[in-house]
């Protein structure tokens, strides 16, 4: 059949403009579905993912991982290094990607490790291992494929992914070299640079210096190291002060006192993490710094002929009688020697000491801790276990007739009697409703007649109890206790020495517990003559250059300054006035005229001083104890040292604690000089 029509108007050309027209509008269909789905996983990603990924680009972001400092030295006096650190190599490994990628394990639905990341985990351990053989110290303890395997805490039981794992410590220079050298061998090993701290193996002041522990042991207890937890999480703190769990930190005495200047400033690593808190990658490395150094103001040479002559004496009391017997109970001894004019301790001994490179141990074991257990703490701010150890007799003991310098002087200013005035000593004093109540001076001596100064000397008991305790509760009825207090408390005792040493005990002032004294008038007349109050041995060495000061009360320095790591001066210490209390110049001259106990242990004594010695009582395991104390300072007039000794259960101060502060004061004479003048640079012909 023939078409007629026009040209190209037959049945072919109208099926290819259905087949155009069909094409074209499948296109613009299809565009706009795909157009449509777009916009809707645009909506379903603003508006229902839109939290869940800013999380987690939030998470896509950097950690900074400390980097411990060089702990600044801990100098003597005289510049010997009492605790330094020095630089040891520690190999860390950060767990990036090679060795924590992990795909979802088909049939349990569990996210595994990659076999690469397997591959890479292995080769590092096997590799690792292979180096500390043949380059590691053949005397260090070896570390095994599954000690490594272990540390690297695959699986975050100790620590966070990004955290780097510490896997040796004390690398070789051998070890070091090659680590460097095939760095790309070993991804995510770092050598960083840390230190380890030593004490002088003389044990010099070791309670007072301190000792260290990890960061992790402060969680609980530790004022300073939970601000320091708080500061590290404020947002944009900086990464220099922030701390690693593993981290050896200040734990006692002088190294944590002054923690913040001693550590310097930690170095840190940014590490990229990802959404799981894993490492990426190592973005950049800050070297930490140098801590500061501290000076002591403790002289080693006085220090430790402080320690030996404590030991030396608890040794003579355990071998020779006093009072008609051995005091083998007596174990312990505490000393102060604190400046009269600066406020300088030049000796703090708290003995029997040990060695403190004991708490360096990876673990303290029992065998160790059973040693130190009674001697770790210091006992001359603190109250320990003293003599027969247990809950009994502690390093707080009763200041016995070491008061009655104060006790003299507070009868005169507060009107009770006049430096003129004379007390007929009977050996015995009454108290009480109907004088039912009595004390009697030691060994029940009749003293007869004397004056305020002579009560000193003499050591009268009754004295203080009729004139002192029982004359200013008949003086304030009902407030005699608190003006006792007062007195007490201007002299430094029952109150902080301000020393600034952590844990530091301001006594316990017995005489508040009226009750307990039986009545307030019981308890005036036994704290008159010392057996009401429970101080410390700084306290009692800051009271008695408080005397020698005539009433102005000094902070115990125990560091003279602090320096840099080049030597520059950062901050110095110098002489603190607390508070002050006023006398009359004639009271002073009484109490000076009435320290002046015959002292056997002092014969022979080039210099002329002022001293009390005392023995005071206490109730331990259901007896007894008597214990020596012995307060003096050197020379009487322009006095420069003040020096304070107690021996629990040593008996007599005369024979206990007098002993030990003559040779403080002669280590001091050699040292500084009593009178201005150092005996070790006096030719020994002079000095004789």
């Amino acid at each position: 059949m023939r078409w007629f029509g026009k040209p190209g108007s037959g049945p072919g050309d109208g099926d290819t403009r259905n087949y155009l027209s069909l094409r074209i509008n499948l296109f613009f269909f299809g565009t706009f579905f795909i157009f449509v789905i777009i916009m809707i996983r645009l909506a379903g990603l603003q508006f229902v993912e839109s939290p869940e990924l800013s999380e987690v680009e939030a998470s896509r972001e950097t950690k900074d991982v400390p980097l411990a400092a060089i702990r600044g030295t801990i100098h003597a006096a005289g510049g010997e290094d009492i605790a330094h650190s020095t630089p040891i190599q520690s190999l860390f490994v950060t767990l990036t990607q090679e060795y924590t990628a992990k795909v979802k394990n088909k049939k349990t639905g569990l996210y595994e490790p990659t076999a690469e990341a397997k591959a890479n985990t292995k080769a590092l351990v096997a590799g690792l291992s292979s180096v500390f053989e043949e380059y590691g110290d053949p005397a260090a303890k070896k570390l095994l494929k599954e000690d490594i395997l272990l540390l690297l805490d695959l699986e975050y039981k100790k620590s966070l992914g990004y955290v780097p794992r510490k896997i040796k410590t004390g690398l070789t220079m051998k070890e070091v070299a090659h680590l460097m050298e095939n760095r790309q061998r070993y991804p995510g090993v770092s050598v960083v640079e840390e230190s380890v701290r030593h004490y002088d193996k003389d044990t010099v002041a070791v309670q007072t210096v301190g000792y260290m522990k990890q960061f992790r042991s402060t969680e609980k207890g530790y004022n300073l190291y939970k601000n320091i937890r708080s500061a590290m999480k404020q947002k944009g703190a900086d990464p220099g002060l922030s701390y690693r769990e593993d981290e050896f930190v200040g734990i006692y005495g002088l190294e944590q006192q002054y923690q913040r200047e001693l550590r310097g400033k930690n170095g840190y690593q940014t590490i990229s993490v990802n959404a799981q808190n894993m490492a990426e990658e190592v973005v950049a490395l800050v070297p930490p710094v140098k801590g500061n150094d501290i000076w002591m103001t403790i002289n080693k040479k006085v220090q430790m002929s402080t320690e030996q002559a404590i030991m030396d004496q608890l040794n003579w009391l355990h071998r020779n009688p006093v009072q008609g017997k051995l005091h083998k109970d007596a174990l312990t001894g505490y000393a102060v020697a604190m400046e009269v004019d600066t406020g300088n301790v030049v000796a703090m001994a708290s003995m029997p000491d040990y060695d403190t490179n004991v708490w360096n141990a990876e673990k303290l074991v029992p065998e160790v801790w059973d040693q130190i257990e009674d001697y770790y703490q210091n006992g001359t701010i603190n109250d320990i276990s003293s003599g027969v150890s247990g809950n009994g007799l502690k390093s707080l003991i009763f200041l016995g007739s070491t008061i009655k310098p104060l006790s003299v002087l507070i009868g005169l200013e507060e009107g009770l009697f006049t430096t003129g005035d004379t007390y007929t000593d009977k050996g015995i004093a009454y108290f009480g409703k109907d004088n039912s109540s009595s004390v009697r001076n030691s060994s029940g001596h009749v003293l007869g007649p004397l004056s305020p100064a002579e009560s000193i000397q003499e050591s009268s008991n009754a004295f203080m109890v009729e004139w002192v305790g029982n004359a200013l509760y008949k003086k304030y009825p009902g407030e005699g206790i608190a003006v006792w207090d007062k007195y007490m408390k201007a002299f430094g005792l029952g109150v902080s020495t301000q020393s600034g040493l952590p844990g530091e005990s301001a006594g316990v002032a017995d005489y508040l517990d009226p009750k307990k004294a039986g009545s307030a008038q019981a308890a005036l007349v036994y704290a008159s003559f010392g057996q009401k109050g429970k101080y410390t041995a700084l306290q009692l060495a800051q009271y008695t250059a408080t005397l020698a000061n005539e009433g102005v009360r000094i902070k115990p320095q125990l560091v003279s300054k602090i320096t840099d790591p080049e030597g520059n001066t950062v901050k110095q210490f110098g002489r603190e006035v607390l508070d002050s209390i006023s006398f009359h110049p004639a009271y002073w001259k009484e109490i000076k005229r009435g320290m002046n106990t015959k002292v056997k242990a002092f014969d022979g004594f080039p210099y002329d001083f002022a001293r009390k010695t005392g023995t005071s009582e206490m109730e331990a395991f259901g007896a007894t104890r008597d214990n020596g104390v012995f307060i003096a300072y050197a020379p009487r007039e322009h006095p420069k040292l003040a020096v304070a000794v107690i021996i629990p259960e040593g008996g007599f101060g005369a024979n206990s604690a007098a002993p030990v502060a003559r040779k403080i004061f002669e280590a001091y004479d050699q040292e500084y000089g009593l009178d201005g003048v150092p005996k070790k640079n006096v030719p020994e012909s002079r000095v004789d």
